[in-house]
């Protein structure tokens, strides 16, 4: 049998500290595609996908090659937004 993993990664727009984030430029490249280049990196995933509630966020992470699940707004932790993803 064979088991396809995938890495899931939570991303949301509205931080209350840093709205934005995801995308905030670090050494000229948005952080989000930054964390995406480091899981394409796991030998052991076969699919990278960002759980997000922001059509912004999709977009970057459709353009990094990531998939993308569109979630609620309404999680209150990143875990959440996972599980529903």
């Amino acid at each position: 049998m064979n088991s396809r993993v995938v890495g899931v990664i939570p991303s949301r727009w509205g931080s209350t500290r840093f709205p934005g984030k995801s995308l905030a430029l670090i050494g000229g490249k948005p952080l989000l595609a930054w964390v995406v280049d480091r899981a394409r990196q796991a030998r052991r995933l076969d699919e990278i996908l960002v759980a997000t509630d922001d059509e912004r966020i999709a977009e970057a992470a459709r353009s990094f090659g990531a998939t993308v699940a569109m979630t609620r707004p309404d999680h209150p932790s990143g875990t959440d937004r996972i599980a529903e993803a």
